[in-house]
């Protein structure tokens, strides 16, 4: 019998395999699997998975302290979420990039993204998202 091919699911699989290695602290194994799924997730079109796939390895590389690969894939992220209306989803990037640049010392650029993603979260319901966005903010303030 021939296997069934199924590249979305293997694309999903893949990013989940990375991001369990992520969590693991195996950042490297991390970026092999993502780096799997994301010509996967092009080859069927799912711009959604692409963006969540780009989102990941941005913060991947934002944890092992690369952070201009980590805007640059978060900068290839975002134009997808938008594109599919993932407002969570762009929320997520827009924070994520707020915080390289909370961690470059660009403040204002900072606040600038926190503030793009506080509205789409309070629209989605995100409450914790909601929270964690002001606790961003706020630590820019402090700062």
């Amino acid at each position: 019998r021939r296997a069934v091919e199924d590249r979305g699911g293997e694309a999903t699989t893949l990013n989940n395999i990375g991001g369990v290695y992520s969590d693991l602290g195996e950042k490297q194994t991390a970026l092999d699997y993502y780096n799997q799924a994301l010509p996967l997730r092009r080859a069927v079109e799912d711009r959604g998975g692409e963006a969540t796939t780009l989102n990941n390895i941005g913060r991947v590389y934002d944890s092992l302290g690369e952070k201009q690969t980590a805007l640059d894939y978060y900068n290839q992220a975002l134009p997808l979420r938008r594109a599919v209306e993932d407002r969570g989803g762009e929320a997520t990037t827009l924070n994520n990039i707020g915080h390289v640049y909370d961690s470059l010392g660009e403040k204002q650029t900072a606040l600038d993204y926190y503030n793009q993603a506080l509205p789409l979260l309070r629209a989605v319901g995100d409450r914790g998202g909601e929270a964690t966005t002001l606790n961003n903010i706020g630590r820019v303030y402090d700062s």
